[in-house]
């Protein structure tokens, strides 16, 4: 029940404050810390997150404006630019990395039972990668060209509640291929991703830790077939064939047999063609699973939209892996809340409704619920019945 909790605070609430303090503890974030710890950079940092806040001076004007709730809302030490900017530049973005992974749990947990458009029982991934575009002389440790520079989110979107499960942070130089090695395969998971990720070492060792994949071949891809399956044209299906790697160092790298799969999408007026060591589902869903691997980059596209993650507090590898970090736990605390609250609305509406009423004394779930009144006047013989009785 709301006790005149600021709509903020009634949105930290849902954050697990013993698990964060177990995470400082973990990098020593508050060692000879006397004010403003870790805690209240998370709060001030998600703030800003979910106000739009465009830089640190943005950030404490609007604070200092409101000093007198500032410590109802779980902000003790004193909100100033120069030590949140210090605050980013020294304590370790590990803290804020390892608090995202138990949020991103918790998030997994509660939208495990999600459609996502196909009718799977296996836990289904979805792996891309962004690149965020940086100016060279502030941010010379992410040097990606030899005019500017970019951090590259490589990302593993759970495609039930598209939930971030793995993020991995590099500077743009790094091919997408490498974000393989850091994977650990989950037994009985499929695994979509583009041909980027065609590297036959790297799918040979999820195919051995049983872990499915679909990837699209390279033209210049040598594969013979075995044998042909048998097609249904009507579903522009081409091809269902069980294939062989060619090449020396591809045999030696993939030793086992491969699913061919060529599909015409009539909508682009272009085929597809599939690889993958899954023998057991229908082709179609095969190229269905492709299809679906377009959430993550709408969910790129969304949060490029709706977090601070296109221009940053600071210019250290520190700093902006702390606001990232901080970024994708707003996004799954947000997830999480909807999911508790069984709030019907989309992110993006939740997203805005919090960015005006964060201060508002109100209940959350009268904030982010339609309250329409309704205007119809109720007959009159009901006030009497009720007077009468």
């Amino acid at each position: 029940m709301n006790k005149g909790q600021t709509v903020f605070s009634q949105v930290i609430d849902f954050l697990p404050k013993k698990k964060f303090r177990q995470c400082v503890n973990r990098y020593e974030g508050d060692y000879r810390i006397r004010s403003f710890k870790c805690y209240d950079q998370l709060l001030c940092m998600a703030f800003a997150q979910l106000t739009y806040r465009e830089s640190l001076r943005d950030i404490e004007c609007c604070l200092r404006a409101m000093q007198g709730r500032l410590y109802h809302m779980g902000i003790r030490g004193k909100v100033a630019r120069s030590t949140l900017a210090d605050a980013n530049e020294t304590r370790d973005w590990r803290i804020y990395a390892d608090f995202a992974q138990i949020l991103i749990h918790e998030a997994r947990r509660l939208y495990s039972d999600t459609d996502f458009g196909l009718d799977l029982k296996e836990t289904v991934y979805a792996l891309d990668s962004s690149t965020i575009d940086l100016c060279l002389s502030m941010f010379p440790w992410a040097r990606f060209r030899t005019t500017k520079s970019a951090v590259k989110l490589h990302t593993l979107l759970d495609l039930r509640g598209s939930i971030p499960t793995f993020i991995w942070i590099t500077d743009g130089k790094v091919h997408d291929v490498n974000a393989l090695d850091h994977l650990v395969p989950e037994p009985g998971a499929i695994y979509v991703m583009d041909r980027a990720y065609l590297d036959f070492q790297r799918l040979y060792h999820m195919h051995q830790h049983s872990a499915m994949f679909v990837t699209r071949t390279k033209t210049n891809t040598g594969l013979r077939r075995l044998y042909s399956n048998a097609i249904d044209k009507s579903q522009n299906i081409r091809c269902d064939q069980v294939v062989m790697t060619t090449g020396v160092d591809s045999r030696k790298d993939y030793p086992d047999k491969l699913r061919r799969i060529k599909f015409f999408d009539v909508e682009k007026g272009r085929s597809f063609t599939f690889l993958t060591n899954q023998f057991s589902l229908p082709a179609i869903t095969i190229a269905d699973l492709y299809r679906c691997r377009w959430q993550v980059e709408i969910f790129f596209k969304w949060i490029k939209q709706h977090l601070r993650i296109k221009s940053f507090y600071g210019t250290s590898e520190n700093a902006v892996k702390t606001q990232i970090w901080i970024a994708v736990s707003t996004y799954v605390l947000v997830a999480i809340m909807k999911k508790r609250l069984r709030i019907d609305l989309s992110l993006y509406t939740i997203l805005q409704i919090l960015s005006i009423s964060l201060f508002e004394r109100m209940p959350i779930y009268q904030a982010l619920t339609d309250n329409g009144y309704n205007t119809k006047k109720a007959p009159a013989h009901i006030q009497l019945e009720l007077f009468n009785s």
